[in-house]
């Protein structure tokens, strides 16, 4: 267990992945990482097979604590994630956090950069070697393995000297400190979390303490930390996240450590894949210099096709991650940085139309806007947008896409069902939360849904949304479009004549993806109470009169299968395009009838 970048462990590491030329040694990447799905979890909260979750009930929304869940416990579930038909699991941070905080059971708060944390291991001594068999054992089923990895700050490594009338920073809670203009004065903690009046510069500290501080020794150095407290408004990218202290990513030393650390995460565990968080909050150009050198490291041991995917969490979040995504055609450098990003502009506009409190256009318009903004990035894949990673709910939104409605629990169990199969069909590479496919329905605080899985509904396979869930992936697999097809709202008519983007909520949804000669057809009706019978376009040339469409996936057990396609002649027809030209025609439509909140998945 390395402690030092130059430690003869962690060059042996290293060296044991190079790429001579002949069998690499690593787990080779996907050809495509549209061809897989994934599955995000808590590592905390999702399974320990060998003890109950430590504080019942399993899904206390009040609960800041470890629950006992752990590498293990994943490890058991790989064959149940993967007949779901997930390709790839996420995990939340596996580095060590500080070992005196119960608050960090989320892994956001890291102290040592090289090192899994023990509380995930059922051997406290061996958690490298526990989180390496779970890799292999995922890579053993052919599915992949993405690392949540946090690049802007580390743990509550050290308290702030208080002023009289400022918060509470010295103690162990999770207090922020007040914010200040200019680097302030610290005490470095122990391994007990105590602020310690002589540790007050980490690089004098005599024989520090490996339970303690903050590791590998590249990190002994007071420079490499902001030291000013928690912004709490103002530039929201400046300074600390409560108790997680903010490191000065704008220096090189730094940028340097933390490229070459998670390059030996990559070897030493055999990853495949980052989650970067709070990407927007990184320095001095660090998001293209270390998605490039990821990049760089990870072919150089024969993983052609490492995936990175940042967090850029703001409402309106379109020009943000354009600033931080490959780089712009105007840019001289010959470096491209991150891959993609998870797509939080999509959660916005999707989420809302799918519960039926805004329009289906509203969605188009936030695409419509995607594609003007991003005509000048490059991405490593190409179109950045067709990479994105896509969700309905996470571990940071604080409320799971089901909800359940008091005195009449599965009034709107179809919402979820609806907004998988638009997720599912939309372009980018679909990321499903775990309990989802339990029906777990938190709400309303970060624990709230961060359930102990394992202590709740557990892993029913016969469930209705674990057997939901696998029908739309096993479509998604069947139909390449799906995956790589080119993506067009279509515009519908109630009245077969007058075509147009639904404009209101609880409207139709209706896109095609198509792929060379083959259309699929995805439309939701997005009304609670209203079945609704329409025509949808589909592409002129595609498709000829008469031609069927059939259902391969809808959300109902009874449904309609939709109507043989028609011709409409010009002058026959008006239609409102997306981009706000209109036309009349000549055009071909298939005639749907759905169900209140039924979706369909339609092809020829």
């Amino acid at each position: 267990m390395p402690n030092s970048l130059f430690s003869p462990e962690f060059q042996s590491i290293l060296d044991q992945v190079k790429d001579t030329g002949g069998t690499p040694k690593a787990f080779p990447s996907p050809i495509d990482w549209r061809d897989e799905w994934i599955y995000f979890l808590m590592v905390d909260r999702f399974n320990n097979p060998a003890a109950a979750p430590r504080h019942p009930p399993f899904d206390d929304p009040g609960l800041f604590q470890f629950q006992g869940g752990n590498f293990a416990g994943i490890q058991n579930q790989l064959p149940y994630i993967k007949k779901l038909g997930a390709g790839a699991i996420w995990l939340s941070p596996v580095l060590e956090n500080t070992l005196f905080e119960e608050g960090t059971y989320h892994g956001y708060g890291i102290r040592h950069f090289l090192r899994a944390d023990p509380r995930f291991a059922k051997d406290p001594q061996h958690a490298d070697d526990e989180l390496r068999s779970l890799v292999d054992a995922a890579h053993g089923l052919g599915m992949y393995v993405i690392l949540d990895i946090v690049l802007n700050h580390t743990g509550n490594v050290f308290a702030y000297e208080c002023t009289p009338g400022e918060k509470t920073c010295q103690d162990s809670s999770g207090a922020a400190a007040d914010f200040r203009p200019s680097a302030r004065d610290i005490r470095w903690r122990d391994a007990n979390g105590n602020a310690r009046a002589d540790w007050r510069d980490i690089a004098a500290i005599p024989s520090p303490p490996t339970n303690a501080l903050v590791w590998p020794s590249e990190l002994h150095d007071n420079s490499l930390y902001r030291r000013q407290g928690d912004p709490g408004s103002g530039d929201d990218t400046v300074g600390d996240f409560a108790s997680l202290k903010q490191f000065r990513t704008d220096l090189v030393p730094l940028q340097q450590f933390l490229i070459r650390a998670y390059q030996y995460v990559i070897a030493r565990f055999d990853i495949d894949g980052f989650r970067i968080d709070t990407l927007r909050y990184l320095k001095g150009g660090l998001p293209l210099l270390f998605g490039n050198s990821v990049r760089e490291f990870a072919l150089s041991i024969g993983k052609k096709n490492f995936f990175t995917f940042g967090e850029v969490f703001v409402g309106d979040a379109e020009e943000e991650i354009a600033r931080f995504i490959g780089r712009t055609t105007t840019d001289q450098s010959d470096m491209v940085g991150v891959d993609a990003a998870l797509d939080y502009p999509l959660f916005f506009k999707l989420k809302p139309v799918v519960k039926g409190f805004s329009a289906p256009s509203d969605l188009v318009g936030m695409y419509l806007l995607r594609k003007r903004i991003e005509a000048g990035v490059l991405s490593s894949h190409g179109d950045a947008t067709r990479f994105f990673v896509t969700f309905l709910d996470n571990h940071d939104v604080k409320e799971r896409i089901r909800y359940v409605q008091p005195g009449n629990e599965h009034q709107f169990d179809d919402q979820v069902t609806l907004g998988l199969g638009c997720l599912y069909s939309l372009p980018g590479i679909p990321c499903l939360y775990y309990g989802t496919e339990q029906g777990l329905h938190g709400s309303g605080s970060d624990p709230a849904v961060r359930e102990a899985l394992w202590g709740g509904p557990g892993f029913q396979q016969g469930s209705f949304y674990y057997q939901q869930i696998a029908q739309l992936a096993a479509v998604r697999a069947a139909e390449p479009a799906l995956r790589y097809g080119r993506f067009y709202f279509r515009p519908i008519a109630g009245d077969g004549q007058h075509f147009g983007i639904s404009p209101f909520p609880q409207g139709i949804l209706a896109f095609s993806r198509i792929l060379m000669d083959q259309e699929v057809v995805v439309a939701a009706n997005c009304s609670t109470s209203d079945s609704r019978s329409f025509d949808v376009i589909v592409d002129l040339t595609l498709n000829q009169p008469a031609d069927r469409y059939h259902v391969r996936y809808s959300n109902k057990s009874a449904f309609r299968e939709p109507d043989p396609v028609q011709h409409k002649a010009a002058g026959s027809v008006s239609v409102e395009e997306t981009d706000g030209s209109s036309g009349i025609g000549p055009l071909r439509s298939i005639r749907v009838t759905l169900a209140p909140l039924e979706v369909q998945i339609l092809s020829r």
